[in-house]
Protein backbone atom coordinates (compact mmCIF):
# COMPACT_ATOMS: atom_id res chain seq x y z
CA UNK A 1 0.00 0.00 0.00
CA UNK A 2 1.44 3.54 -0.87
CA UNK A 3 2.05 5.93 2.11
CA UNK A 4 -0.02 8.06 1.46
CA UNK A 5 -3.10 6.07 1.43
CA UNK A 6 -2.42 4.95 4.72
CA UNK A 7 -4.45 7.58 6.75
CA UNK A 8 -7.04 6.85 4.80
CA UNK A 9 -7.33 3.17 4.20
CA UNK A 10 -8.56 2.56 7.91
CA UNK A 11 -11.98 4.87 6.95
CA UNK A 12 -12.41 2.79 3.40
CA UNK A 13 -13.85 -0.60 4.68
CA UNK A 14 -17.74 -0.14 5.16
CA UNK A 15 -18.31 -0.51 8.54
CA UNK A 16 -15.50 2.20 9.48
CA UNK A 17 -16.99 4.57 7.62
CA UNK A 18 -20.29 4.30 8.87
CA UNK A 19 -18.88 3.95 12.45
CA UNK A 20 -17.05 7.27 11.63
CA UNK A 21 -20.66 9.23 10.61
CA UNK A 22 -22.45 7.32 13.75
CA UNK A 23 -19.91 8.51 16.09
CA UNK A 24 -20.44 11.73 14.64
CA UNK A 25 -23.97 11.94 15.06
CA UNK A 26 -23.83 10.78 18.27
CA UNK A 27 -21.52 13.18 19.48
CA UNK A 28 -23.60 15.80 17.80
CA UNK A 29 -26.66 14.14 19.87
CA UNK A 30 -24.61 14.05 23.38
CA UNK A 31 -23.44 17.29 23.90
CA UNK A 32 -26.88 18.58 23.12
CA UNK A 33 -28.68 16.48 25.19
CA UNK A 34 -29.59 18.86 27.27
CA UNK A 35 -30.25 21.71 24.74
CA UNK A 36 -26.63 23.35 25.77
CA UNK A 37 -23.66 23.15 24.40
CA UNK A 38 -20.49 24.90 25.86
CA UNK A 39 -16.92 25.50 24.96
CA UNK A 40 -15.60 22.09 26.34
CA UNK A 41 -18.33 20.19 24.28
CA UNK A 42 -17.24 22.13 21.12
CA UNK A 43 -13.59 20.75 21.74
CA UNK A 44 -14.75 17.80 21.65
CA UNK A 45 -16.39 17.71 18.45
CA UNK A 46 -12.97 19.53 16.89
CA UNK A 47 -11.11 16.45 17.85
CA UNK A 48 -13.63 14.37 15.43
CA UNK A 49 -12.31 16.66 12.83
CA UNK A 50 -8.81 16.23 13.89
CA UNK A 51 -9.25 12.42 13.97
CA UNK A 52 -10.45 12.79 10.10
CA UNK A 53 -8.32 15.71 8.87
CA UNK A 54 -6.50 13.26 6.88
CA UNK A 55 -9.00 12.34 4.76
CA UNK A 56 -11.15 15.90 4.32
CA UNK A 57 -10.40 15.71 0.29
CA UNK A 58 -11.61 12.11 0.45
CA UNK A 59 -15.82 11.36 0.02
CA UNK A 60 -17.72 11.10 1.90
CA UNK A 61 -15.62 13.34 4.22
CA UNK A 62 -15.50 16.32 1.40
CA UNK A 63 -19.12 16.89 2.22
CA UNK A 64 -18.90 16.42 5.66
CA UNK A 65 -16.19 18.07 7.46
CA UNK A 66 -16.62 21.31 6.02
CA UNK A 67 -20.07 21.90 6.77
CA UNK A 68 -18.95 20.45 10.77
CA UNK A 69 -15.59 23.26 10.03
CA UNK A 70 -17.82 26.00 8.99
CA UNK A 71 -20.40 25.21 11.91
CA UNK A 72 -17.66 25.41 14.27
CA UNK A 73 -15.42 28.58 12.92
CA UNK A 74 -17.28 30.78 15.38
CA UNK A 75 -17.09 28.62 18.66
CA UNK A 76 -20.28 28.30 18.44
CA UNK A 77 -23.20 25.57 17.13
CA UNK A 78 -26.55 26.29 17.17
CA UNK A 79 -29.60 24.87 16.55
CA UNK A 80 -29.65 25.02 12.95
CA UNK A 81 -26.28 24.14 12.22
CA UNK A 82 -26.42 21.35 14.87
CA UNK A 83 -30.01 19.87 12.80
CA UNK A 84 -27.94 20.35 9.12
CA UNK A 85 -25.10 18.13 10.71
CA UNK A 86 -27.35 15.39 11.55
CA UNK A 87 -29.47 15.56 8.45
CA UNK A 88 -26.15 15.05 6.70
CA UNK A 89 -24.73 12.59 8.63
CA UNK A 90 -28.06 10.22 8.18
CA UNK A 91 -27.83 11.33 4.60
CA UNK A 92 -24.18 9.26 4.17
CA UNK A 93 -25.00 6.84 6.56
CA UNK A 94 -25.25 3.03 4.59
CA UNK A 95 -27.67 1.14 5.72
CA UNK A 96 -26.79 -1.28 3.53
CA UNK A 97 -23.64 -2.38 5.49
CA UNK A 98 -24.80 -1.27 8.89
CA UNK A 99 -27.67 -2.75 10.53
CA UNK A 100 -29.65 -0.63 13.06
CA UNK A 101 -28.71 -2.33 16.06
CA UNK A 102 -24.76 -1.22 15.34
CA UNK A 103 -25.18 1.86 13.79
CA UNK A 104 -27.57 2.88 17.41
CA UNK A 105 -24.78 1.31 19.46
CA UNK A 106 -22.03 3.43 17.53
CA UNK A 107 -24.67 6.32 18.18
CA UNK A 108 -25.04 5.81 21.93
CA UNK A 109 -21.00 4.86 22.54
CA UNK A 110 -20.36 8.58 21.03
CA UNK A 111 -23.53 10.30 23.03
CA UNK A 112 -22.19 8.99 26.39
CA UNK A 113 -19.20 10.63 25.30
CA UNK A 114 -20.59 13.75 24.16
CA UNK A 115 -22.37 14.08 27.93
CA UNK A 116 -18.87 13.28 29.37
CA UNK A 117 -17.03 16.29 27.41
CA UNK A 118 -16.97 18.99 29.22
CA UNK A 119 -16.75 16.66 32.95
CA UNK A 120 -19.46 17.62 34.24
CA UNK A 121 -23.23 15.63 34.03
CA UNK A 122 -26.41 17.34 34.90
CA UNK A 123 -30.06 15.94 35.38
CA UNK A 124 -31.04 17.40 32.82
CA UNK A 125 -28.57 15.17 30.75
CA UNK A 126 -29.66 12.30 32.13
CA UNK A 127 -33.41 12.74 31.50
CA UNK A 128 -32.21 13.47 27.64
CA UNK A 129 -30.36 10.31 27.66
CA UNK A 130 -33.51 8.21 29.20
CA UNK A 131 -35.48 9.43 26.52
CA UNK A 132 -33.35 8.58 24.26
CA UNK A 133 -32.90 4.88 25.71
CA UNK A 134 -36.88 4.65 25.79
CA UNK A 135 -36.94 5.33 21.80
CA UNK A 136 -33.89 2.66 20.90
CA UNK A 137 -35.19 -0.11 23.71
CA UNK A 138 -34.36 -2.38 20.45
CA UNK A 139 -30.80 -2.59 22.03
CA UNK A 140 -32.15 -4.22 24.96
CA UNK A 141 -29.58 -6.80 26.23
CA UNK A 142 -26.70 -5.26 24.13
CA UNK A 143 -24.01 -3.60 25.56
CA UNK A 144 -23.83 -0.47 27.10
CA UNK A 145 -27.58 -0.64 26.51
CA UNK A 146 -28.68 -2.23 29.74
CA UNK A 147 -25.75 -1.01 32.12
CA UNK A 148 -26.39 2.49 31.26
CA UNK A 149 -30.06 2.04 31.87
CA UNK A 150 -29.48 0.86 34.80
CA UNK A 151 -27.31 3.21 36.19
CA UNK A 152 -29.86 6.15 35.12
CA UNK A 153 -32.85 4.50 36.83
CA UNK A 154 -30.55 4.35 40.18
CA UNK A 155 -29.17 8.24 40.06
CA UNK A 156 -32.39 9.52 38.77
CA UNK A 157 -34.69 7.72 41.34
CA UNK A 158 -34.23 10.28 44.03
CA UNK A 159 -33.96 13.92 41.55
CA UNK A 160 -30.25 14.38 42.75
CA UNK A 161 -27.03 13.60 41.81
CA UNK A 162 -24.83 13.18 44.49
CA UNK A 163 -21.12 13.90 44.29
CA UNK A 164 -20.38 10.16 44.72
CA UNK A 165 -22.82 9.39 41.70
CA UNK A 166 -21.27 12.03 39.59
CA UNK A 167 -17.94 10.67 39.58
CA UNK A 168 -19.08 7.05 39.16
CA UNK A 169 -21.12 8.30 36.27
CA UNK A 170 -17.58 10.61 34.75
CA UNK A 171 -15.95 6.77 35.57
CA UNK A 172 -18.54 5.31 33.39
CA UNK A 173 -19.09 7.71 30.24
CA UNK A 174 -15.80 8.62 29.97
CA UNK A 175 -14.88 5.51 28.80
CA UNK A 176 -16.56 6.06 25.39
CA UNK A 177 -14.72 9.16 24.82
CA UNK A 178 -11.64 7.99 22.60
CA UNK A 179 -13.52 7.80 19.00
CA UNK A 180 -11.49 4.04 18.11
CA UNK A 181 -11.43 2.47 21.65
CA UNK A 182 -13.46 -0.36 21.92
CA UNK A 183 -12.43 -1.37 25.51
CA UNK A 184 -14.72 -0.04 28.16
CA UNK A 185 -15.47 -0.63 31.86
CA UNK A 186 -12.16 -0.97 33.49
CA UNK A 187 -13.38 0.60 36.68
CA UNK A 188 -16.47 -0.32 38.47
CA UNK A 189 -20.10 1.43 37.85
CA UNK A 190 -21.18 2.87 41.82
CA UNK A 191 -22.13 0.66 44.78
CA UNK A 192 -24.21 1.65 47.39
CA UNK A 193 -23.39 -0.14 50.82
CA UNK A 194 -23.17 -4.03 49.82
CA UNK A 195 -25.51 -3.64 46.67
CA UNK A 196 -24.66 -2.59 43.02
CA UNK A 197 -25.92 -0.64 40.37
CA UNK A 198 -25.68 0.14 36.82
CA UNK A 199 -25.20 -3.76 35.82
CA UNK A 200 -28.20 -5.48 36.09
CA UNK A 201 -30.87 -4.93 33.69
CA UNK A 202 -34.07 -2.21 34.30
CA UNK A 203 -37.09 -4.52 34.31
CA UNK A 204 -35.58 -7.02 32.32
CA UNK A 205 -38.25 -9.52 30.56
CA UNK A 206 -37.22 -13.13 31.72
CA UNK A 207 -38.14 -16.37 29.80
CA UNK A 208 -37.87 -19.49 31.57
CA UNK A 209 -38.63 -22.10 29.10
CA UNK A 210 -35.73 -23.39 27.82
CA UNK A 211 -33.34 -20.42 28.80
CA UNK A 212 -30.18 -21.66 30.94
CA UNK A 213 -29.50 -19.96 33.89
CA UNK A 214 -26.68 -19.32 36.52
CA UNK A 215 -26.36 -17.52 40.11
CA UNK A 216 -24.28 -15.68 41.60
CA UNK A 217 -24.20 -13.73 45.09
CA UNK A 218 -25.98 -14.53 48.41
CA UNK A 219 -29.44 -14.72 48.93
CA UNK A 220 -31.69 -14.62 52.06
CA UNK A 221 -34.58 -15.88 49.98
CA UNK A 222 -33.43 -19.52 47.80
CA UNK A 223 -30.35 -21.43 48.69
CA UNK A 224 -28.24 -22.21 45.43
CA UNK A 225 -30.17 -25.29 45.18
CA UNK A 226 -33.71 -24.13 45.68
CA UNK A 227 -32.99 -21.10 42.92
CA UNK A 228 -31.91 -24.59 40.38
CA UNK A 229 -34.84 -26.53 40.98
CA UNK A 230 -37.20 -23.45 41.02
CA UNK A 231 -35.48 -22.72 37.87
CA UNK A 232 -35.87 -26.26 36.31
CA UNK A 233 -39.45 -26.34 37.59
CA UNK A 234 -40.58 -23.88 34.83
CA UNK A 235 -38.86 -25.11 32.33
CA UNK A 236 -35.73 -23.33 32.53
CA UNK A 237 -32.27 -25.01 33.08
CA UNK A 238 -29.14 -24.11 35.66
CA UNK A 239 -25.54 -24.33 35.66
CA UNK A 240 -23.22 -23.36 38.28
CA UNK A 241 -20.72 -22.10 35.90
CA UNK A 242 -20.83 -19.13 33.76
CA UNK A 243 -20.21 -20.11 29.99
CA UNK A 244 -21.15 -18.41 26.63
CA UNK A 245 -24.72 -20.68 26.39
CA UNK A 246 -25.92 -18.87 29.91
CA UNK A 247 -29.07 -16.70 29.00
CA UNK A 248 -28.85 -14.85 32.31
CA UNK A 249 -26.75 -14.44 35.19
CA UNK A 250 -28.81 -13.74 38.59
CA UNK A 251 -26.83 -11.99 40.91
CA UNK A 252 -28.18 -12.58 44.42
CA UNK A 253 -29.73 -9.40 46.74
CA UNK A 254 -27.79 -9.28 49.42
CA UNK A 255 -24.88 -8.34 47.28
CA UNK A 256 -21.17 -8.87 48.00
CA UNK A 257 -18.35 -6.50 49.89
CA UNK A 258 -16.22 -7.32 47.68
CA UNK A 259 -17.76 -5.68 44.77
CA UNK A 260 -17.26 -1.91 46.22
CA UNK A 261 -13.25 -2.64 45.49
CA UNK A 262 -11.63 -3.40 42.21
CA UNK A 263 -14.11 -6.14 40.64
CA UNK A 264 -18.01 -7.13 40.93
CA UNK A 265 -17.11 -10.60 41.44
CA UNK A 266 -15.52 -12.85 39.30
CA UNK A 267 -19.15 -14.05 37.88
CA UNK A 268 -20.35 -10.87 37.10
CA UNK A 269 -17.09 -9.33 35.64
CA UNK A 270 -17.04 -12.16 33.39
CA UNK A 271 -20.43 -11.88 32.68
CA UNK A 272 -19.87 -8.10 31.78
CA UNK A 273 -17.36 -9.12 29.42
CA UNK A 274 -19.50 -11.63 27.50
CA UNK A 275 -21.42 -8.98 26.90
CA UNK A 276 -18.67 -6.93 25.22
CA UNK A 277 -18.44 -9.49 22.90
CA UNK A 278 -21.82 -9.33 21.77
CA UNK A 279 -23.58 -11.78 23.42
CA UNK A 280 -27.35 -11.87 24.52
CA UNK A 281 -26.43 -12.15 27.98
CA UNK A 282 -28.52 -10.74 30.38
CA UNK A 283 -27.98 -9.67 34.11
CA UNK A 284 -30.96 -9.96 36.33
CA UNK A 285 -30.94 -8.72 40.57
CA UNK A 286 -32.72 -11.41 42.15
CA UNK A 287 -35.60 -9.21 42.90
CA UNK A 288 -36.51 -8.63 39.42
CA UNK A 289 -36.45 -12.68 39.36
CA UNK A 290 -39.22 -13.08 41.89
CA UNK A 291 -40.92 -10.04 40.03
CA UNK A 292 -40.71 -12.93 37.00
CA UNK A 293 -42.48 -15.79 39.47
CA UNK A 294 -44.96 -13.47 40.06
CA UNK A 295 -45.45 -12.91 36.65
CA UNK A 296 -45.58 -16.48 35.98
Amino acid sequence: MHKDHTPYYMFTTHSQLDKSINSLLGIIQGISIDSEINQHEINYLQLWLEEHKDVQDKHPFNELIPVVSDALSDGFLDVEEKENIKWLCEKLSSKEYTNKTTADLQRLHSILAGIAADSHITKKELVGLSSWLMEHEHLKSCWPYDEVDSIITGVLSDQIIDKKEHNSLMSFFSEFIDLYDDKTLTAPIFTTENSIQGVCATCPEITFEESLFCVTGASNTYSRREFFEVIESLGGKATKNLTKKVNYLVIGAEGNPCWAYACYGRKVEKAISLRKEGLPLVIVHENDFHDALLDT
